[in-house]
């Protein structure tokens, strides 16, 4: 049997496994939709009708919002590939998501999963 097309998978049959990951290792539905928000865009009502109407990933991220441009600052390795390095733009995008997720499951900082910058002491004397 042959593996089915990632792209065509429906967001509303992968979110349950993202929330079913973080909840196993300690964290919350919250947490996964805050990354989904601060990753894509997405608002929570936003969210909700892309689920509701089973979109499938190719058209979930196609309708993103707003990339959030530190996306860009996502690096490392995911289902054997670095992310920073994958050529198809959409599945970077999907890759980018896998990758966040996984840093909660974890237990990694959410400021950190959400690329917030440090300000430094010398630049904290400025603000």
């Amino acid at each position: 049997m042959k593996n089915p097309n990632v792209f065509a998978m429906p967001f509303s049959s992968i979110y349950p496994l993202y929330i079913k990951k973080a909840e196993k290792k300690g964290r919350t539905k919250e947490e996964v939709d805050k990354i989904i928000f601060w990753l894509t865009g997405y608002d929570n009502n936003s969210l909700r009708r892309q689920i509701a109407d089973a979109v499938d990933l190719k058209t979930f991220f196609e309708q993103v919002p707003c990339m959030n441009p530190n996306a860009s600052l996502i690096k490392g390795v995911i289902c054997g590939y670095r992310v920073e390095d994958m050529e198809d733009e959409l599945m970077q995008k999907i890759r980018y998501l896998d990758k966040l997720i996984d840093e909660l499951a974890k237990g990694r900082a959410m400021e950190k999963i959400l690329r917030k910058p440090i300000l430094s002491s010398d630049s904290k004397k400025t603000l």
